[in-house]
């Protein structure tokens, strides 16, 4: 880190985004960022994509504009659609147990399926441990997971509080809510995505891995990670995401990731009552932001909130989201800021652009 050098002084002053993503890699050391915003009409023409930094640390190649990036926990909010579209089908119903649909699968020291219901899951108010606390780095790279395997790693834990009780993050959520959707449409969870949202509304650079591929497929930036403070960043572009699966597995880009969330605050993926559900949230600590059914709401300094979600996986990192009047924005960066002032700024980038 810090072998980059900022562009010219004698250069053309680029807008707040750009200053931004230059700052993010400049100032903060992340190898590389890029960005997509759209203006709230949306034409041909009203998108624009940034980058700044490497793309290849060794040989210094140029960032792809708009390159593939792995999407961490973006792909949750594709999960929770699905699950709401099940709903909306009377497949489904949010406030019955995942016994329901997965019986005694969900069992353990104060974990019960009889106890938990579907939103519950999907709120991140069931109280179950999260799995990805007791994997490590080898594992998270190498070691291909079945979504049982993941689920089962989890349940060797006690609950982390009653169901309904409190609000705490946890993959494992997402794990039982792909499961649901398996069973309960008979199909891979990965093609009901592909059917039902990535082709419906044309994202034609967002695919769901398949078992056994580690590599993203189209021009992408490398994604990098530092094992422990001070410690040099090494590749971890190819891995293999099973351990993500419904939580974390996605493969897209910020112009389709804003595509995505556009459609679906703009009612193009969930009858309204659905939409309506996912928008409902509890408060998160003291941001002012709330959590719904996978979608998050945060404040922007210029007034209003936009919602969205955002994700990471080792290599990469993805915040942005949309306003309801169409404005959107996605800003990637190829290593999980170090510390949680740079994600602010990287949030603050998002608002920037939002806002201007």
């Amino acid at each position: 880190m810090g072998a980059l050098t900022p562009p010219s002084a004698s250069a053309a002053r680029p807008d707040s985004v750009q200053r931004g993503l230059d700052a993010l890699v400049y100032d903060d050391g992340l190898p590389a960022a890029l960005a997509s915003v759209k203006d709230r009409e949306g034409r041909e023409g009203q998108t624009r994509n940034y980058t700044a930094g490497v793309a290849d640390l060794a040989t210094k190649a140029k960032v792809p504009a708009d390159g593939q990036v792995r999407i961490g926990s973006n792909t949750k909010t594709f999960t929770a659609v699905v699950v709401l579209q099940l709903v909306g089908e009377g497949k489904v119903s949010l406030d019955a147990p995942v016994d329901t649909y997965l019986p005694g699968l969900v069992r353990g020291d104060g974990i019960d399926g009889r106890r938990i219901t579907v939103r519950q899951l999907l709120q991140h108010t069931s109280g179950l441990p999260e799995y990805g606390d007791h994997l490590d780095d080898h594992a998270m790279q190498h070691q291909y997971f079945d979504p049982r395997d993941l689920l089962d790693i989890a349940l060797q834990h006690k609950a982390d509080f009653a169901p309904g009780t409190k609000w705490a993050y946890s993959n494992t959520n997402y794990v039982l809510a792909g499961l649901i959707v398996q069973k309960v449409t008979g199909r891979p969870l990965a093609e009901e995505m592909e059917q039902r949202i990535i082709k419906r509304i044309g994202l034609r650079r967002t695919y769901f891995p398949t078992p056994g591929d580690m590599t993203i497929r189209e021009p992408h930036p490398k994604g990098y990670y530092q094992d422990a403070a001070g410690a040099p960043l090494r590749d971890f572009t190819k891995i293999d995401p099973s351990w993500g699966w419904a939580a974390g597995q996605l493969i897209s880009t910020n112009s389709d990731v804003n595509r995505f969330f556009g459609a679906l605050l703009s009612g193009r993926l969930l009858p309204a009552a659905q939409l309506k559900e996912m928008r409902t949230t509890v408060p998160v600590g003291h941001t002012g932001a709330g959590y719904g059914l996978k979608l998050m709401s945060r404040p922007l300094s210029c007034g209003g909130v936009y919602w969205g979600h955002g994700g990471d996986i080792p290599g990469y990192e993805v915040r942005g989201g949309v306003t309801d009047d169409g404005r959107a924005v996605s800003v990637a960066v190829t290593e999980i800021p170090p510390d949680a002032a740079v994600t602010e700024r990287l949030e603050g980038v998002v608002d920037k652009a939002l806002c201007r």
